[in-house]
């Protein structure tokens, strides 16, 4: 007997085999037409990558990942669990010195955090998070599939290029697949723009602001990056009519307790901003004491609780001294079953991931074809180490030198990442199919889950190392079920 969700997982199967199916069907001049349309919406619809100051176009697949409606329900529940627990890491790191011991930030940044999280904090603490992960839907074990592999608390990329691609793919695509198989129900699902809305709103609300003035705030004359700020802001003030800003940190201004941006005061901030890039700043001139500001009111989302975003944040919630005594048994239940072991990489005696205690050093040099090497505090993919991607002596040396490094290093479990095909067009122009790895990023709010999925044909899989986007739509069991052909 099949269990409930072994049959879901086996439905989700059957979708995603008929949307191949439907892909396969479809001429091969279509496709080609098809393909050059996705990127020529793209490059309009702004689906880019700054890469020093010259936008490149994102590569966005053609068939989409599909989802049911329960599977969404489920990584739902689980993403707002973790998302939840993330909030509440401040209040241990306060109270707790092992804690605070493992997402321990440097004197400059743990006095912002001192100073700028309030009583107010506790009782409304903004954070608006996307944390990434690996899942195959059409596996009959999908939910076991579920592994996070870090935490991404604020600033997150996806807030205009998630909606956009689903767009494209939705008027390009989703008429070329019903027209190879009128039984595919497929559709877009939560637009993680209107998820942020409404949290921003609920939380002007909560501090008592006006919703007039909201402010991006972000590198905001980067040369290199993700560029979607600019949309984001002009998408709110088409739809909603707030005045909604963009602004560099050093454009802030204040006049007594309000911060304001070319004289408009700001009543609520979204950041792209880390404290620690702030103190650069600072270091180079900049007046950031408008930001401090706005923390300490609870004004800036996310909240100063972001910048405990570390991929230790995971240990936390893999270790027992810490999840018996601070979770709840259905929170310890995900924790278990879906966040990857992961460990400050450092000598000392730790929790193995077989539950058994152990001295960490030796078991990182033995395991390495079971392991990855990643900076704890670093983004964009940037220095992660395959264990099995590489030699023994390579492994070593780089085990080495993490330790070595004024900056701290995790040793985590490594995922495995579910493949998919896509069309492709080739540097010879023809078109064939390759696979492709692919991890999602799930952005939570109790109002809905929006979804980011990413394809690449490298182990790391992050649009900054030139990987692609992939739509995932939701989608339900045909009632008239049939094999691929």
């Amino acid at each position: 007997m099949l269990t409930p969700a072994e049959e879901l997982g086996l439905a989700g199967m059957n979708v995603a085999s008929r949307v191949r199916g439907a892909f396969r069907r479809i001429d091969a001049g279509a496709l080609a037409d098809m393909l050059e349309r996705i990127r020529l919406e793209s490059l309009k619809n702004h689906v880019v990558y700054l890469r020093d100051g010259q936008p490149d176009a994102i590569n966005v697949m053609a068939c989409p990942l599909t989802v049911l409606p329960d599977q969404v329900a489920y990584i739902h529940y689980v993403t707002l669990t973790i998302h939840n627990a993330l909030k509440r890491l401040v209040e241990l790191y306060m109270q707790d010195f092992a804690v605070r011991d493992i997402l321990r930030l440097p004197p400059e940044e743990e006095q912002w955090l001192w100073e700028c999280w309030t009583p107010a904090h506790r009782e409304n603490n903004p954070v608006f998070g996307r944390h990434d992960a690996v899942i195959d839907f059409t596996s009959p074990m999908w939910k076991d599939s579920l592994r996070f592999v870090e935490p991404n608390m604020g600033g997150i990329g996806g807030l205009h290029m998630v909606p956009a691609v689903e767009q494209i793919i939705s008027q390009v695509v989703f008429p070329m697949l019903k027209g190879q198989d009128a039984d595919l129900q497929l559709s877009i699902g939560s637009d993680i723009r209107e998820l942020l809305m409404q949290e921003i709103l609920e939380h002007l609300e909560s501090v008592g602001r006006r919703a007039i003035n909201v402010c991006f705030i972000d590198p905001k004359y980067a040369s290199s990056g993700i560029d979607e700020q600019e949309d984001v802001a002009r998408y709110y003030h088409e739809r909603y009519g707030l005045r909604v800003m963009h602004a560099d940190p050093a454009e802030l201004t204040q006049e007594g307790s309000e911060v304001l941006y070319n004289g408009q005061v700001i009543d609520l901030a979204y950041r792209d901003y880390a404290v620690c890039d702030l103190l650069d700043l600072e270091k180079q001139g900049a007046n950031i004491g408008p930001m401090r500001t706005l923390f300490r009111q609870n004004r800036v989302m996310s909240s100063i609780t972001a910048d405990l975003d570390q991929k230790s944040c995971w240990e936390v919630f893999t270790d027992p001294q810490f999840t018996q005594k601070y979770f709840s048994a259905d929170e310890r239940q995900v924790f278990r079953r879906h966040i990857l072991w992961t460990r400050l990489l450092s000598e000392r005696r730790t929790l193995l991931p077989d539950g058994q205690s152990g001295d960490l050093l030796p078991y990182v040099r033995h395991e390495q074809e079971t392991l990855v090497l990643k900076p704890n505090r670093g983004y964009g993919g940037q220095g992660v180490l395959l264990g099995p991607a590489v030699s023994a002596g390579e492994w070593n040396a780089a085990v080495d030198a993490a330790l070595a490094d004024s900056n701290r290093w995790v040793v985590q479990q490594l995922a495995s990442l579910p493949v998919s095909e896509f069309p492709v067009v080739g540097t010879e122009g023809k078109l064939h199919v390759e696979p492709f790895y692919t991890v999602m990023g799930f952005a939570p709010s109790k109002y809905g889950l929006a979804i980011l999925g990413r394809a690449s044909q490298k182990h790391v899989v992050n649009v900054a190392q030139r990987g692609g986007m992939c739509a995932v739509v939701h989608s339900r069991a045909p009632t008239r079920l049939m094999g691929p052909t």
